[in-house]
Protein backbone atom coordinates (compact mmCIF):
# COMPACT_ATOMS: atom_id res chain seq x y z
CA UNK A 1 0.00 0.00 0.00
CA UNK A 2 1.04 3.95 -1.09
CA UNK A 3 2.10 6.13 2.09
CA UNK A 4 -1.01 7.29 3.46
CA UNK A 5 -0.78 10.92 5.11
CA UNK A 6 -3.09 11.54 7.50
CA UNK A 7 -4.32 14.86 8.43
CA UNK A 8 -3.71 16.45 11.55
CA UNK A 9 -6.07 19.20 13.43
CA UNK A 10 -4.56 20.81 16.40
CA UNK A 11 -6.69 23.11 17.69
CA UNK A 12 -7.28 23.47 21.36
CA UNK A 13 -11.05 24.53 22.93
CA UNK A 14 -9.44 26.97 25.04
CA UNK A 15 -7.70 28.67 22.45
CA UNK A 16 -10.05 28.93 20.15
CA UNK A 17 -12.84 29.48 23.57
CA UNK A 18 -11.31 33.12 23.71
CA UNK A 19 -11.86 34.30 19.82
CA UNK A 20 -15.53 32.48 20.00
CA UNK A 21 -16.29 35.14 22.56
CA UNK A 22 -14.80 37.80 21.62
CA UNK A 23 -16.64 37.18 18.14
CA UNK A 24 -19.59 36.68 19.65
CA UNK A 25 -19.75 40.15 21.79
CA UNK A 26 -18.38 42.23 19.02
CA UNK A 27 -21.05 40.74 16.56
CA UNK A 28 -24.06 41.63 19.02
CA UNK A 29 -22.31 45.51 19.54
CA UNK A 30 -22.20 45.71 15.98
CA UNK A 31 -25.46 44.41 15.35
CA UNK A 32 -23.99 41.36 13.10
CA UNK A 33 -21.73 43.74 11.02
CA UNK A 34 -18.59 42.04 12.73
CA UNK A 35 -19.73 38.56 11.95
CA UNK A 36 -17.78 38.79 8.63
CA UNK A 37 -14.55 39.36 10.42
CA UNK A 38 -15.31 36.79 13.03
CA UNK A 39 -16.36 34.50 10.06
CA UNK A 40 -12.72 34.83 8.58
CA UNK A 41 -10.87 34.32 12.20
CA UNK A 42 -12.93 31.74 12.95
CA UNK A 43 -12.09 30.37 9.24
CA UNK A 44 -8.09 30.89 10.10
CA UNK A 45 -8.26 29.47 12.80
CA UNK A 46 -9.50 26.09 11.49
CA UNK A 47 -7.21 26.07 8.50
CA UNK A 48 -4.02 26.67 10.16
CA UNK A 49 -4.61 24.31 12.85
CA UNK A 50 -5.48 21.66 9.89
CA UNK A 51 -2.31 19.79 8.55
CA UNK A 52 -1.16 17.68 5.58
CA UNK A 53 2.13 16.10 5.90
CA UNK A 54 3.80 18.86 8.10
CA UNK A 55 2.27 21.94 6.61
CA UNK A 56 -0.96 23.12 7.24
CA UNK A 57 -3.76 25.27 5.38
CA UNK A 58 -4.43 29.03 5.18
CA UNK A 59 -7.91 31.44 4.67
CA UNK A 60 -7.11 34.64 3.01
CA UNK A 61 -11.31 35.71 2.48
CA UNK A 62 -11.34 39.06 2.73
CA UNK A 63 -14.01 40.27 5.74
CA UNK A 64 -15.71 43.25 3.19
CA UNK A 65 -16.28 40.58 0.50
CA UNK A 66 -17.97 38.56 2.94
CA UNK A 67 -20.09 41.15 4.25
CA UNK A 68 -20.96 42.41 0.71
CA UNK A 69 -22.54 38.43 0.25
CA UNK A 70 -24.48 39.04 3.67
CA UNK A 71 -25.94 42.09 2.96
CA UNK A 72 -27.45 40.82 -0.36
CA UNK A 73 -28.68 37.82 2.02
CA UNK A 74 -30.32 40.02 4.73
CA UNK A 75 -31.51 42.24 1.76
CA UNK A 76 -33.12 39.16 0.34
CA UNK A 77 -35.01 37.97 3.61
CA UNK A 78 -35.96 41.17 4.52
CA UNK A 79 -37.54 42.35 1.18
CA UNK A 80 -39.61 38.65 1.42
CA UNK A 81 -40.44 38.73 5.15
CA UNK A 82 -41.65 42.67 5.38
CA UNK A 83 -43.69 41.51 1.64
CA UNK A 84 -45.35 38.75 3.47
CA UNK A 85 -47.33 40.87 5.67
CA UNK A 86 -48.74 43.57 2.66
CA UNK A 87 -48.76 41.42 0.15
CA UNK A 88 -48.77 37.32 -0.62
CA UNK A 89 -48.11 37.59 -4.62
CA UNK A 90 -45.33 40.19 -3.74
CA UNK A 91 -43.96 37.92 -1.35
CA UNK A 92 -44.72 34.78 -3.50
CA UNK A 93 -42.69 37.02 -6.50
CA UNK A 94 -39.43 37.68 -4.29
CA UNK A 95 -39.39 33.93 -3.09
CA UNK A 96 -39.27 33.20 -6.78
CA UNK A 97 -36.46 35.74 -7.06
CA UNK A 98 -34.65 33.85 -4.16
CA UNK A 99 -34.64 31.13 -6.05
CA UNK A 100 -33.43 32.00 -9.51
CA UNK A 101 -30.50 33.70 -8.28
CA UNK A 102 -29.64 31.62 -5.41
CA UNK A 103 -27.62 29.09 -7.39
CA UNK A 104 -25.54 31.78 -8.98
CA UNK A 105 -25.09 33.32 -5.39
CA UNK A 106 -23.98 30.05 -4.14
CA UNK A 107 -21.19 29.22 -7.46
CA UNK A 108 -19.94 32.64 -6.31
CA UNK A 109 -19.88 31.77 -3.15
CA UNK A 110 -18.00 28.35 -3.52
CA UNK A 111 -15.42 30.04 -5.61
CA UNK A 112 -14.54 32.78 -3.22
CA UNK A 113 -14.03 30.14 -0.68
CA UNK A 114 -11.89 27.62 -2.79
CA UNK A 115 -10.00 30.77 -4.27
CA UNK A 116 -9.11 31.80 -0.86
CA UNK A 117 -8.29 28.32 0.67
CA UNK A 118 -4.23 27.75 0.53
CA UNK A 119 -2.11 24.69 0.95
CA UNK A 120 1.58 25.05 0.96
CA UNK A 121 0.83 28.69 -1.04
CA UNK A 122 -1.07 27.35 -3.34
CA UNK A 123 -5.17 28.07 -4.03
CA UNK A 124 -7.86 26.60 -4.52
CA UNK A 125 -10.06 26.92 -7.48
CA UNK A 126 -13.67 26.33 -8.68
CA UNK A 127 -14.55 26.55 -12.31
CA UNK A 128 -18.26 25.69 -12.06
CA UNK A 129 -20.28 26.79 -14.86
CA UNK A 130 -23.73 28.79 -14.04
CA UNK A 131 -25.34 26.21 -16.17
CA UNK A 132 -24.55 23.26 -14.27
CA UNK A 133 -24.99 25.73 -10.67
CA UNK A 134 -28.86 25.76 -11.92
CA UNK A 135 -29.35 21.86 -12.25
CA UNK A 136 -27.24 21.04 -9.09
CA UNK A 137 -29.03 23.90 -6.83
CA UNK A 138 -32.82 24.47 -8.54
CA UNK A 139 -33.55 21.58 -10.58
CA UNK A 140 -32.75 18.92 -8.83
CA UNK A 141 -33.86 19.81 -5.46
CA UNK A 142 -36.82 20.89 -7.19
CA UNK A 143 -37.86 17.38 -8.93
CA UNK A 144 -36.63 16.20 -5.38
CA UNK A 145 -39.73 17.83 -3.37
CA UNK A 146 -41.89 16.71 -6.31
CA UNK A 147 -41.11 13.35 -5.82
CA UNK A 148 -40.98 13.87 -2.17
CA UNK A 149 -38.49 13.10 -0.89
CA UNK A 150 -37.70 9.77 -3.67
CA UNK A 151 -35.04 11.78 -5.77
CA UNK A 152 -33.27 13.15 -2.59
CA UNK A 153 -30.29 10.98 -2.85
CA UNK A 154 -29.93 11.36 -6.58
CA UNK A 155 -29.97 15.10 -6.17
CA UNK A 156 -27.44 15.04 -2.93
CA UNK A 157 -24.98 12.58 -5.75
CA UNK A 158 -25.50 15.29 -8.16
CA UNK A 159 -24.51 17.94 -5.97
CA UNK A 160 -21.54 17.08 -4.40
CA UNK A 161 -20.80 16.03 -7.94
CA UNK A 162 -20.76 19.28 -9.21
CA UNK A 163 -19.06 20.82 -6.28
CA UNK A 164 -15.81 17.76 -6.40
CA UNK A 165 -15.70 17.76 -10.25
CA UNK A 166 -15.08 21.41 -10.95
CA UNK A 167 -12.97 21.92 -7.69
CA UNK A 168 -9.06 22.21 -8.18
CA UNK A 169 -5.97 22.26 -6.36
CA UNK A 170 -3.89 24.88 -8.30
CA UNK A 171 -4.59 23.38 -12.02
CA UNK A 172 -5.07 19.66 -10.71
CA UNK A 173 -9.35 18.90 -11.02
CA UNK A 174 -10.50 16.94 -8.37
CA UNK A 175 -13.11 13.86 -9.51
CA UNK A 176 -16.02 12.17 -7.68
CA UNK A 177 -16.17 8.30 -8.84
CA UNK A 178 -19.36 7.69 -6.46
CA UNK A 179 -22.65 6.88 -8.71
CA UNK A 180 -26.63 6.90 -6.92
CA UNK A 181 -26.32 3.62 -5.73
CA UNK A 182 -24.18 4.45 -2.73
CA UNK A 183 -26.38 7.62 -1.71
CA UNK A 184 -29.86 5.13 -1.77
CA UNK A 185 -27.92 2.84 0.12
CA UNK A 186 -27.23 5.27 3.11
CA UNK A 187 -30.92 6.34 2.87
CA UNK A 188 -32.40 2.69 2.54
CA UNK A 189 -30.47 1.60 5.75
CA UNK A 190 -31.75 4.42 7.92
CA UNK A 191 -35.47 4.33 7.06
CA UNK A 192 -36.38 1.38 8.38
CA UNK A 193 -34.71 2.20 11.55
CA UNK A 194 -37.00 5.38 11.91
CA UNK A 195 -39.85 3.24 10.58
CA UNK A 196 -39.09 1.20 13.62
CA UNK A 197 -39.21 3.55 16.12
CA UNK A 198 -42.27 5.53 14.87
CA UNK A 199 -44.37 2.22 15.46
CA UNK A 200 -43.10 1.63 18.81
CA UNK A 201 -43.88 4.88 19.90
CA UNK A 202 -47.45 4.64 18.07
CA UNK A 203 -47.94 1.23 20.01
CA UNK A 204 -46.99 2.01 23.38
CA UNK A 205 -48.62 5.52 23.45
CA UNK A 206 -52.07 3.39 22.46
CA UNK A 207 -51.42 1.40 26.14
CA UNK A 208 -50.79 4.61 28.36
CA UNK A 209 -53.91 6.91 26.32
CA UNK A 210 -57.22 6.94 27.60
CA UNK A 211 -60.00 4.62 26.12
CA UNK A 212 -60.80 7.35 23.34
CA UNK A 213 -60.15 6.38 19.87
CA UNK A 214 -59.84 9.43 18.51
CA UNK A 215 -57.69 11.21 20.84
CA UNK A 216 -55.87 7.84 20.79
CA UNK A 217 -54.91 8.39 16.99
CA UNK A 218 -54.78 12.15 17.77
CA UNK A 219 -52.08 12.45 20.63
CA UNK A 220 -50.63 8.89 19.37
CA UNK A 221 -49.75 10.16 16.21
CA UNK A 222 -48.63 13.01 17.34
CA UNK A 223 -46.24 11.76 20.17
CA UNK A 224 -44.99 9.45 17.60
CA UNK A 225 -43.81 11.55 14.95
CA UNK A 226 -42.39 14.06 17.48
CA UNK A 227 -40.20 10.60 18.71
CA UNK A 228 -39.26 9.24 15.29
CA UNK A 229 -38.18 13.45 14.41
CA UNK A 230 -35.91 13.41 17.10
CA UNK A 231 -34.70 9.90 17.02
CA UNK A 232 -33.46 11.35 13.40
CA UNK A 233 -31.47 14.10 15.13
CA UNK A 234 -30.12 11.68 17.71
CA UNK A 235 -29.23 8.80 15.85
CA UNK A 236 -29.97 8.68 12.11
CA UNK A 237 -27.81 12.18 11.73
CA UNK A 238 -24.84 10.90 12.88
CA UNK A 239 -25.10 8.00 10.91
CA UNK A 240 -26.16 9.76 7.50
CA UNK A 241 -23.05 12.10 8.43
CA UNK A 242 -20.47 9.79 8.72
CA UNK A 243 -22.04 7.45 6.19
CA UNK A 244 -21.93 10.62 3.64
CA UNK A 245 -18.46 11.81 4.61
CA UNK A 246 -17.10 8.12 4.06
CA UNK A 247 -18.58 7.80 0.68
CA UNK A 248 -17.63 11.52 -0.22
CA UNK A 249 -14.37 11.03 0.65
CA UNK A 250 -13.61 7.79 -0.47
CA UNK A 251 -14.57 8.70 -3.96
CA UNK A 252 -12.77 11.88 -4.61
CA UNK A 253 -9.54 11.53 -6.68
CA UNK A 254 -6.99 14.74 -7.10
CA UNK A 255 -5.73 14.82 -10.51
CA UNK A 256 -6.77 11.33 -11.50
CA UNK A 257 -3.68 9.49 -9.45
CA UNK A 258 -4.11 10.96 -5.60
CA UNK A 259 -6.81 9.27 -3.72
CA UNK A 260 -8.46 10.09 -0.10
CA UNK A 261 -9.78 7.69 1.99
CA UNK A 262 -12.49 8.48 5.19
CA UNK A 263 -12.79 6.09 8.16
CA UNK A 264 -15.36 7.91 10.28
CA UNK A 265 -17.60 6.06 12.32
CA UNK A 266 -21.14 6.47 13.29
CA UNK A 267 -20.81 5.39 16.42
CA UNK A 268 -18.03 7.82 17.27
CA UNK A 269 -19.95 10.40 15.79
CA UNK A 270 -22.90 10.02 17.53
CA UNK A 271 -21.01 10.21 20.46
CA UNK A 272 -19.49 13.68 20.28
CA UNK A 273 -22.16 14.75 18.96
CA UNK A 274 -24.97 13.52 21.63
CA UNK A 275 -22.11 14.99 24.30
CA UNK A 276 -22.03 17.80 22.72
CA UNK A 277 -25.57 18.69 22.60
CA UNK A 278 -26.15 18.06 26.14
CA UNK A 279 -22.60 20.02 27.35
CA UNK A 280 -23.84 22.68 25.51
CA UNK A 281 -27.34 22.75 26.75
CA UNK A 282 -25.69 22.39 30.35
CA UNK A 283 -23.57 25.61 29.73
CA UNK A 284 -25.97 27.62 28.41
CA UNK A 285 -24.17 27.78 25.24
CA UNK A 286 -20.56 28.87 26.47
CA UNK A 287 -19.55 24.79 25.80
CA UNK A 288 -20.01 25.88 21.94
CA UNK A 289 -16.62 26.21 21.00
CA UNK A 290 -14.89 23.20 22.63
CA UNK A 291 -17.69 21.54 20.74
CA UNK A 292 -16.49 22.61 17.66
CA UNK A 293 -13.17 21.88 18.32
CA UNK A 294 -14.13 18.36 19.09
CA UNK A 295 -15.90 17.60 16.13
CA UNK A 296 -13.81 19.36 14.09
CA UNK A 297 -10.41 17.21 15.06
CA UNK A 298 -12.86 13.97 14.54
CA UNK A 299 -13.87 14.71 11.30
CA UNK A 300 -10.52 15.80 9.77
CA UNK A 301 -8.00 12.96 11.60
CA UNK A 302 -10.36 10.39 9.89
CA UNK A 303 -9.83 11.98 6.22
CA UNK A 304 -6.13 10.72 4.80
CA UNK A 305 -4.53 11.51 1.28
CA UNK A 306 -2.70 8.62 -0.61
CA UNK A 307 -0.21 10.00 -3.08
CA UNK A 308 -0.03 8.76 -6.32
CA UNK A 309 3.46 10.42 -6.20
CA UNK A 310 5.89 12.02 -3.79
CA UNK A 311 3.83 15.33 -2.04
CA UNK A 312 6.45 17.80 -2.17
CA UNK A 313 6.44 16.78 -5.92
CA UNK A 314 3.30 16.98 -6.32
CA UNK A 315 3.17 20.26 -4.95
CA UNK A 316 5.83 21.62 -6.84
CA UNK A 317 4.35 20.44 -10.50
CA UNK A 318 1.10 21.65 -9.83
CA UNK A 319 2.05 25.21 -8.62
CA UNK A 320 4.11 25.54 -11.94
CA UNK A 321 0.96 24.71 -13.82
CA UNK A 322 -0.98 27.03 -12.00
CA UNK A 323 1.07 30.15 -11.69
CA UNK A 324 -0.13 31.51 -14.90
CA UNK A 325 -3.17 31.50 -14.49
CA UNK A 326 -4.02 32.27 -11.08
CA UNK A 327 -3.78 36.18 -11.69
CA UNK A 328 -6.77 36.15 -14.11
CA UNK A 329 -9.16 34.39 -12.39
CA UNK A 330 -8.64 35.95 -9.41
CA UNK A 331 -10.76 39.07 -9.86
CA UNK A 332 -13.77 36.37 -10.26
CA UNK A 333 -13.93 35.74 -6.79
CA UNK A 334 -15.14 38.98 -5.12
CA UNK A 335 -18.02 37.98 -2.91
CA UNK A 336 -19.43 35.32 -0.42
CA UNK A 337 -22.78 34.85 0.24
CA UNK A 338 -22.28 33.40 3.58
CA UNK A 339 -25.19 30.92 4.19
Amino acid sequence: MKNRERLQFTGQGGEYFKIWIVNLLLSILTLGIYSAWAKVRRNQYFYRHTRLAGACFDYHGDPKAILKGRIIAVVLVVAYTLAGRFSPLIALAILLLILLVMPWLLKRSLRFRLYNSSYRGLRFAFYGKTGGAYLSWLAWPLASALSVGLLWPLTQQRIVRYMRDNSAYGNALFRFTAGTGGFYKIYLLVIPMLVAIFVLLLVASQLVIPDDVEQRMAVGGALAGIGTYLGMLIFGYPYVSARLQNLIWNNTQLAGVHRFTSEVKASGLFGIMFSNLILTLLTLGFYKPFADIRLARYRIEHISLIPGADLENIVAGIESQAAATGEEIAEMFDFDIAL
